[in-house]
């Protein structure tokens, strides 16, 4: 990340630098997480209803979770109507942000493949693709030698061991840069006024009669009007504070990078069968990844046996890549919920508001979410996208089951 400048200092260099504050004793609303979702929230709380007067608490540095351990991924081709009806929300948003936010974010319409290796795959791909139609969302069945056509690298030989029949196809997929687009959120939320606190990690939510008042934090308390969470794989232990208890649980994902190579890889590819995802950043290294470890824990780093696994399924799609070498690798912490969709929303406490839950799909959420989330916090209600995702769902039982689309990292 940029250095930020010094207290009411200028920006030296306005398309990405941003004011490093000192908090202030209170604030209208406080939001505890520093990453795409949480300075998305507050860019569109300032430049859609006006509210100003918000914290961004970021317990390290901004965009330094989750948002910088990501893969980048953006589509939107879900399942079910909610799910998708939220992801279209935030592609169509993610294709005017570069314009909206002023700065490049490298935002590749590239496409993304789902590919089909079983006739069962087959069978639930086109159903997708037909409910996606139905929704107004580009979605296409694509046969292997059209698959191939699309990416011309991807081995369709009959003769391996998942062969592939088929993918779904949408064009308006693709990926972008993720500091990027953290960077600048973050710009435009400072020039609206918003303060951006780094180094302040929320040690505890103070609530007084069933309503939250404030945050306890390494630097100090900070008394709030409203209280938004939007803290990834931590969400349970914050909300745990406000005695809130959440259907989550935290598992590290891993994903890893090859050294640069010549661009080859024309698309983003992605096998549930094989699990493993591939795409190729703009600089030429290979991004991949997989599923999440099976074990909970808040890890960042790599496990060598979850490598071992990605590097063989990666190489059964894609043979030509058998000499390139490993260059680093990673790991988030992500929050899953039974059914794999998010949590955005009230909750028992008033005026406590929770975006959690997103599991794998973080990152292609981003200001589809922010913009939904602020909404119900200036609104004290949720946005016709995120109102499916209540809490309440999982006693009420209106799941939203995304697991056929979640099943691998995305």
């Amino acid at each position: 990340m940029p250095p930020a400048p010094p207290v009411g200092g200028a920006v030296d260099h306005p398309e990405f630098l941003w004011h490093n504050r000192e908090p202030k004793p209170s604030y209208d609303v406080v939001i505890v997480g520093g990453g795409g979702h949480g300075l998305a929230t507050a860019y569109y709380l300032a430049k859609n209803h006006g509210v100003r007067n918000v914290a961004v608490l970021e317990k390290g540095w901004l965009a330094g979770g989750n948002m910088a351990r990501n893969t980048t991924i953006i589509r939107s081709n879900y399942l079910w109507d909610e799910s998708s009806g939220i992801y279209e929300h935030s592609l169509k948003l993610w294709e005017g942000l570069e314009d909206d936010l002023g700065c490049p974010i490298l935002f590749s319409q590239r496409g993304v493949l789902n590919l089909a290796h079983s006739p069962q795959d087959i069978r639930d791909s086109k159903r997708r693709v037909y409910a996606n139609q139905l929704n107004g969302i580009d979605a296409e069945w694509l046969e292997p030698d059209e698959v191939a056509e699309v990416c011309p690298i991807v081995n369709i030989s009959p003769e391996v061991r998942h062969p592939v029949m088929g993918a779904t196809y949408q064009p308006r997929a693709g990926i972008a840069k993720h500091d990027y687009v953290a960077w600048g959120f973050a710009r435009k939320a400072d020039q609206y006024g918003i303060d951006l606190i780094q180094n302040c990690e929320v040690t505890g939510v103070d609530v007084v009669g069933g309503r939250v008042t404030g945050v306890r934090t390494s630097r100090g308390r900070i008394a709030a009007g409203k209280v938004a969470l939007a803290a990834a794989g931590h969400s349970s232990v914050v909300a745990g504070m406000a005695g809130v208890r959440l259907p989550l649980q935290s598992h590290p994902l891993q994903a890893l990078v090859s050294e640069l190579l010549e661009p080859v890889h024309p698309t983003v590819v992605m096998s549930n069968a094989v699990h493993v995802y591939v795409s190729q950043a703009h600089k030429g290294e290979l991004v991949m990844g997989a599923g999440v470890d099976t074990w909970n824990g808040y890890g960042r780093r790599g496990a060598f046996h979850i490598i071992e696994r990605q590097m063989s399924a990666a190489l059964e799609l894609f043979p030509v890549f058998a000499r390139a070498h490993l260059l680093r690798t990673w790991a988030g912490v992500v929050d899953v919920t039974p059914d794999a969709s998010p949590i955005v929303g009230l909750t028992p406490v008033d005026d406590l508001y929770l975006n959690c839950g997103w599991g794998t799909g973080g990152f292609k959420a981003t200001p589809g979410v922010g913009w939904c989330f602020a909404h119900t916090i200036a609104h004290g209600e949720p946005h016709p996208y995120n109102a499916p995702f209540t809490l309440e769902r999982f006693t009420t039982g209106a799941l939203v089951d995304e697991h056929g689309a979640a099943a691998v990292a995305h």
